[in-house]
């Protein structure tokens, strides 16, 4: 089984998003897939309740109280959308049972500052100092004609960790997640959009 996290300690920054994408696409590539939230906010679990019964399936992965369970028996992905304020002992758990790791980050001073912190704590756990998991940054909500932008990747270029990709802000996102769907599924003419998801899912898919 491959176990994917998204994570990153600053809520807002597009780890939803980020997590039912990857979901999405797996679906779709005929991978049983199972999907746990372990946000308060519940933002994943409420897209998978409105997802439509004819779309390719994504299993509920039960968490409570931060944790989850073991997956069903059959699940080839598990996806991990993790709740902001993620560290220290809780952190360290996931990373002993996760492949990969996805850091949404977002063209903000504070998103910036957070993800700093994380990085570095990231860097200190055994798992990654091993490189037992594999780590990649994500630009969420990224417009490349702006300053933000092009600060964002000058921050980024200091830790050695790949900026995969970036994922520009649009409001076809919002209409898709609201009917419980994404871009990778059908009727959503989004093919500029979804070239820009091919280095991460290069990058999730290639073995280590």
């Amino acid at each position: 089984m491959r176990t994917i996290m998204v994570a990153n300690p600053k809520g807002g920054c597009g780890k939803s998003t980020l997590a039912i994408h990857l979901a999405s696409w797996f679906a779709r590539c005929d991978e049983i897939v199972c999907l746990a939230d372990l946000d308060r906010q519940q933002s994943s679990a409420q897209w998978l309740e409105r997802r439509p019964a004819s779309l390719p399936r994504i299993r509920s992965w039960d968490a409570q109280d931060g944790a989850v369970g073991a997956p069903p028996k059959d699940c080839s992905v598990g996806i991990l959308d993790t709740p902001a304020g993620l560290h220290g002992k809780a952190l360290r758990q996931h990373l002993r049972e996760v492949d990969r790791v996805v850091v949404p980050v977002a063209p903000s001073r504070f998103d910036m500052l957070a993800s700093r912190d994380f990085f570095d704590e990231l860097a200190e756990t055994k798992a990654v100092r091993k490189d037992r998991v594999g780590i990649a940054i994500v630009g969420m909500r990224v417009d490349a004609r702006t300053n933000a932008t092009q600060q964002m990747v000058e921050f980024l270029e200091q830790f050695d960790l790949p900026l995969v990709t970036c994922v520009r802000s649009a409001q076809r996102y919002v209409q898709a997640v609201e009917t419980g769907e994404t871009l990778f599924d059908p009727g959503h003419n989004a093919a500029g959009d979804l070239e820009q998801w091919r280095p991460l899912l290069d990058w999730l898919v290639t073995r280590r």
